[in-house]
């Protein structure tokens, strides 16, 4: 039976559907959500994705600001900028684009967004929140993947599920919304002896560990649902005919394109081994985006009338 396709674009779509009522209401006392993105330096994946996030913006009838600096912008200028949109009222959620150009204390920036409109869930108090178990700000990427999981009904209380990567953004926080839904969770690292064999007794299998096609099938158990956070750019032709085979057609699109984006997952390993699995592109990314709307929108319906 062919793997199943948990498709983030469709969902993402519905899950901004949903925020209209929301929106509408605040639209109703005179109030549109606004976000506001910080972008330093030029990287061109970074701007690409701050598009992606002000287009959603507009698209679900939010308000949405962009905030540029060079690369050689001082640190002190980045701090002034997040010290007055933490003051502007008319700025529900607020966040930094990721990463942030050499010399520049990302944990020192993170920490200067208001935790109360932290809506990247970065700040210490809403990572804080979360190992409580309290409400708060959850990352995008781990909301979205649980989203994801309840969408595609994959059970998840008693399930084994394996995490590879230990990041604050991602690994970390997906661990411990599992953890809360009574998931039984191993997260592993690049110091995890026998990588393939633990990733091998996962129901869920959650790759977040930036390389490219790294998860092959030797690290699925025949029907795992397979989760794949990579967003991995190839530039090299030799590398994609690697990965995809020699495939004719995926290298065609190469040539037509100069690149192609492949996820941690290996594209060709994962159907013939997984019972679900996130495509890339396509999967988890909309959803992230869509679940950032979700927090602005709650930044606001949490605010006094006044603010």
């Amino acid at each position: 039976m062919p793997a199943r396709l948990i498709d983030g674009k469709s969902l993402a779509a519905l899950v901004r559907a949903s925020l209209g009522g929301a929106v509408a209401s605040l639209a109703a006392r005179g109030v549109r959500p606004g976000l506001a993105a910080v972008l330093v330096g030029d990287d061109p994946a970074s701007r690409v994705y701050v598009r992606n996030k002000v287009l959603a913006c507009e698209g679900t009838g939010l308000r949405s600001e962009l905030h540029e600096f060079p690369e050689d912008a001082s640190e002190g200028r980045v701090l002034d900028c997040l010290a007055a949109l933490n003051a502007d009222s008319r700025v529900h959620g607020i966040l930094v684009q990721l990463p942030l150009p050499k010399g520049f204390d990302a944990e020192r920036v993170l920490e200067a967004v208001s935790p109360a409109k932290d809506v990247d869930g970065f700040h210490a108090a809403s990572l804080g929140a979360l190992v409580r178990g309290r409400p708060g700000f959850v990352p995008g990427t781990p909301a979205g993947i649980l989203r994801m999981l309840e969408h595609a009904a994959v059970p998840i209380a008693g399930a084994h599920a394996v995490i590879v990567g230990r990041s604050t953004i991602v690994g970390k926080p997906t661990a411990l919304l599992l953890l809360q839904r009574d998931a039984t969770v191993t997260i592993c690292h690049s110091k995890t002896p026998d990588l393939p064999a633990v990733c091998r007794e996962a129901d869920i299998l959650v790759a977040a560990i930036g390389r490219a096609a790294m998860i092959t099938a030797d690290y699925i158990r025949p029907g795992a649902t397979v989760i794949d956070v990579g967003m991995n750019r190839i530039d090299s032709r030799d590398e994609a005919a690697r990965i995809y085979r020699g495939s004719a057609e995926k290298l065609a699109a190469f040539d037509r394109k100069g690149s192609v984006l492949v996820g941690d997952v290996h594209p060709l390993d994962v159907g013939g081994r997984a019972a679900a699995y996130t495509p890339v592109p396509g999967g988890v990314g909309p959803l992230t985006i869509a679940m950032l709307m979700v927090n602005t929108v709650g930044s606001r319906e949490r605010r006094p009338a006044v603010c």
